[in-house]
């Protein structure tokens, strides 16, 4: 895929930390700069160890979901292996937001670099989409219920639930058309990484789709990923001395990341912190914590692991020779 930097291509990246540094400046000036960094200063590293070892987990839990698809249809792959595809995979996502696709060209690639049959490998990303958008809807809509109960449903909320809702339906619709189709359209050829993987989306058998125990066991691991981020979440804040109930995490997080999500901008700079501040402030949580909160998110979902993440990155999608596993 082409990678020339641009001028245009580093806007949304200057736009996103610009916005990011306005809050901050906009926070501190509502709130109080001393008690922010007494917060920041004082964070108990027990609980924050707590919290880095729920987002550690999050990498295999969506590692299982492949790894349960591979043993059904009959390669399986030691997990230990597959949790760098994870990382390498989360880290794409989140760096470009193509709603799961550049994440789902890493997926292949992998799959690829590990000798995986490429039927068996198209298999496994069908049911990771469907998977993934299945839980990622489930999610969403639990916590507007949860926002709904504590009277804080807003109509932008509102929105960008239904955005959600969209894109889940979307991925649905997109997923049935190609596969009746049989092959992706010739426009779509045109980017051999895009071609590839709307190819495997069209022809791989469904025989994993049909496995509704396969597929009810990885929606339920997909959302285990979704609550374990929200368990780092809540950890944070007891690091932080400024407990909040599970709730609020979740309702918070999920409303973050929706944003985060149908946003243009890279990693969601600015546009998760912006909303999870203002969400947590309404909900109660004083100003500065929610920032400290959020920002110490950030920084264990993705900057602490932005260097492991693009050297992966880089690794699954550079030219390769198949390697292959053991079976566990």
């Amino acid at each position: 895929m082409n990678q020339t930097p641009t001028p245009w291509r580093a806007a949304p990246w200057l736009f996103g930390l610009a916005s990011l540094a306005a809050l901050i400046l906009v926070v501190l000036k509502v709130g109080e700069l001393e008690r922010f960094a007494r917060l920041a200063h004082g964070a108990k590293p027990e609980w924050l160890l707590l919290a880095l070892a729920l987002q550690i987990a999050t990498y295999a839990c969506t590692a299982s979901v492949w790894q349960r698809s591979l043993a059904r249809g009959g390669a399986p792959y030691p997990l230990r292996s597959l949790i760098p595809l994870s990382l390498a995979k989360v880290f794409i996502d989140q760096l470009l937001p193509t709603g799961g696709l550049s994440g789902a060209v890493i997926l292949v690639r992998g799959l690829a670099r590990r000798g995986i049959d490429a039927a068996i490998a198209g298999q496994t990303l069908l049911v990771a989409l469907v998977s993934f958008y299945s839980a990622y809807l489930i999610a969403t809509l639990a916590a507007l219920a949860v926002l709904w109960l504590d009277h804080q449903t807003k109509p932008a909320l509102v929105v960008a639930g239904a955005v959600v809702g969209a894109l889940a339906l979307g991925t649905f619709a997109a997923v049935a058309f190609l596969r009746r189709r049989g092959v992706p359209p010739q426009w779509l050829t045109k980017v051999p990484d895009i071609a590839d993987l709307f190819s495997k989306v069209a022809t791989a058998p469904s025989t994993l789709l049909r496995d509704k125990q396969l597929v009810a066991v990885t929606i339920a691991l997909q959302l285990g990923v979704f609550a374990l981020d929200t368990l780092t979440f809540w950890a944070i804040f007891f690091a932080l001395a400024q407990p909040i109930g599970v709730a609020t995490a979740f309702a918070t997080f999920m409303a973050a990341s929706v944003a985060a999500t149908i946003g243009p901008i890279p990693l969601g700079l600015g546009t998760f912190e912006g909303t999870a501040v203002a969400l947590l402030h309404v909900l109660g949580v004083e100003v500065e914590a929610a920032l400290a909160a959020t920002l110490l998110l950030r920084g264990l979902t993705f900057w602490l692991p932005m260097v492991p993440g693009l050297w992966l990155a880089r690794r699954e999608m550079a030219a390769f020779q198949p390697e292959t596993g053991p079976a566990p």
